[in-house]
């Protein structure tokens, strides 16, 4: 519930942003409220994944020290908007967000932005591989779940290095979920039972999948991925700092710890959460909590004191 409150403040503070086209706005704002909140958690934190190698920003940067310091050590990631773009231009699915696991758990993957995913819910496991092309991927989920192949969806991000993945899901009898952006809550929702997504896809941020597999140890479902570097500098530089390549990680290698929480708050209606909204004298939220060690799911709604978060000083 600690960790709730940070993504809760970091989601409503991110609202007046939501629509007005400044991205970089919507994010400190959101960072600001979420650094602020994280100070009084207990625990010693430290940021495996955080805002300073993508965004430059000063607050939650890699290597900072969050919390209290005292309480667990821990590994923490951070998105405090993860979808910048959609919350700037007023689309759906924008979260706020932070996984956590025990200290030296989780992969550090900063140092090589991009990775190849795939995500499934259980019955992917030992039967989905990264390897094989997407139609057989497909074909043998189908098969687990006990679904006609035309009835599979598979969520993507709409980029053009995917035009090819997405011709070849639709050549093989499966439907499209095209991301705008926000590939976590994609992840989430191909691992979950109760959505329309069977499978996650395609290549994305390499933070978010070290995030996603915190969320996906919870809910029993699998997670691989192989890291994609852009240039031979951001190949090299992830050798140096002890990455592999053409290889697959599975999620206990993305995050060696069974103890891992996933937390996220809606900033903007979707299909993990509600967005943040006004109702009268109150702000209301939707979080969402996974807990791995439990395997437990919860859904937080949270009605706010509008009064208590309209100020320049949060409460």
């Amino acid at each position: 519930m600690e960790l709730v409150r940070a993504t809760e403040a970091a989601a409503i503070r991110a609202v007046p942003f939501i629509g007005r086209g400044d991205k970089n706005a919507a994010d400190k704002a959101a960072v600001d409220a979420m650094r602020a909140f994280l100070g009084t958690v207990n625990f010693d934190g430290v940021v495996v994944i955080g805002e300073g190698e993508k965004d430059k920003a000063p607050m939650l940067y890699n290597g900072e020290h969050v919390g209290n310091g005292r309480g667990p050590a821990c590994d923490i990631a951070v998105d405090p908007i993860d979808g910048t773009s959609l919350t700037a231009a007023g689309r759906q699915n924008a979260l706020s967000m932070i996984a956590v696991s025990d200290r030296g758990s989780m992969l550090d993957a900063s140092s090589v932005f991009y990775m190849d995913k795939i995500v499934t819910g259980p019955e992917g496991i030992g039967v989905v591989d990264i390897r094989k092309p997407i139609g057989e991927n497909i074909r043998a989920l189908a098969k687990a779940k006990g679904k006609a192949v035309e009835e599979m969806v598979v969520a993507v991000l709409d980029r053009p290095r995917h035009a090819q993945l997405i011709e070849d899901i639709r050549a093989a009898g499966a439907g499209t979920r095209l991301l705008l952006d926000g590939d976590v809550a994609g992840g989430i929702n191909a691992a979950r039972y109760e959505t329309r997504i069977d499978i996650c896809v395609g290549t994305g941020g390499s933070p978010e999948g070290v995030a996603t597999a915190c969320a996906i140890k919870a809910l029993g479902g699998l997670i691989q991925g192989r890291l994609a570097p852009k240039t031979d500098e951001e190949r090299q530089k992830g050798l140096d700092a002890g990455l592999q390549f053409d290889y697959v990680y599975s999620s206990d290698e993305l995050v060696r710890s069974e103890n891992t929480f996933f937390v996220a708050t809606g900033v903007t209606d979707g299909g993990l959460v509600d967005g943040v909204r006004r109702k009268g004298p109150i702000i209301r939220t939707e979080s969402i909590i996974l807990r791995a060690h439990s395997g437990t799911i919860r859904r937080v709604i949270a009605d706010h004191l509008a009064e208590k978060w309209l100020g320049e000083d949060l409460p």
